[in-house]
């Protein structure tokens, strides 16, 4: 079961600011984006939900049941967060929502000038070459448990949006174009990776992930994975960051960390055989990326795991 990186606490409205019981809404509206604060206090089924916009939402607090893109439904908790198109129509339950425990989420709707000009410049920097892909944001995967940078991020921005500061919307701005970033990447990795195990050698790059899979115990060095792709280092590294917005470093280290997280659901696995099998020599170096990357370290997480 995955550790949840959850969105940092919100203070509920004040009873007496309440407009209703079900969906009261908060809304702090900056040049490219709204921040919408929903909280439910009773229970309630079949509520419609309609942005105007792209919006990315994250669960906060209690449980949603969602019906989405005509698809069975699911249920919406804390940790996790749901991409709608604009004009998408969200139908959604609140079976457990009371006075004592409401439900709260929020709600980014984001310009859709401002995700178009965030696309083009991923297009523009990021697809150079001969393979070149579209970067988009995808609606078959809409539904995701946050990982930590993600929930940095919206943290960040609920924080700046609630401020006074006259400089947030700059703030906001930068945020915002980092977080759609991140989310293309995210759902790009993912499809490769779906790509990857039905269509293993069918061209470089799934050649080249399936190489790294493969080989994830044993050192691998950027200069072999470039010989494998018949490029030079220089040009490796450059068409390898174009396919999949990071390094290829960057990509074998977060491999890694996946593996572990693994290995440490098994309580027999001890943190250094954790480490060494996921082809980590440095144990310390282990620990300090692995907190990096989950925001807490291996021991934490694999405590977390034996209290579920």
């Amino acid at each position: 079961m995955p550790i949840r990186n959850y969105i940092s606490k919100i203070d509920l409205t004040h009873p007496k600011y309440l407009q209703t019981l079900v969906e009261n809404r908060r809304i702090f509206n900056l040049n490219n984006c709204e921040l919408n604060i929903f909280e439910t206090y009773q229970d309630a089924y079949h509520v419609p939900l309609t942005f105007n916009d792209f919006v990315i939402t994250s669960m906060v607090k209690g449980k949603k049941v969602m019906h989405l893109f005509d698809q069975p439904a699911f249920d919406y908790l804390p940790g996790e967060t749901v991409i709608v198109p604009a004009h998408e129509t969200m139908v959604i339950d609140f079976p457990e929502a009371e006075k004592d425990n409401p439900a709260q989420c929020i709600a980014l709707a984001v310009d859709s000038s401002y995700v178009k000009e965030t696309v083009s410049y991923m297009n523009h920097y990021y697809n150079i070459g001969e393979e070149k892909h579209e970067w988009k944001l995808q609606f078959n995967q809409y539904h995701f448990a946050n990982d930590n940078e993600v929930t940095g991020l919206i943290n960040k921005l609920i924080r700046v949006c609630s401020s006074s500061d006259k400089a947030k919307n700059v703030f906001a701005d930068l945020t915002l174009k980092e977080l759609l970033i991140r989310l293309m990447q995210s759902q790009h990795m993912q499809q490769v990776a779906i790509e990857s195990g039905a269509q293993r050698n069918q061209d470089r790059m799934h050649y080249i992930l399936n190489y790294i899979h493969e080989h994830l115990p044993e050192k691998i060095a950027v200069d072999a994975l470039s010989r494998k792709a018949y490029l030079s280092r220089n040009v490796f590294f450059k068409w390898f960051k174009d396919q999949l917005g990071l390094t290829p470093l960057d990509y074998i280290n977060n491999e890694r960390i996946k593996l572990a997280k693994q290995m440490l659901s098994d309580p027999r696995n001890s943190i250094r055989n954790v480490s060494f099998h996921c082809g980590f020599s440095d144990v310390n170096y282990f620990i300090r990326l692995f907190k990096k990357t989950e925001g807490i370290t291996p021991r934490a997480y694999k405590d977390c795991l034996i209290q579920q």
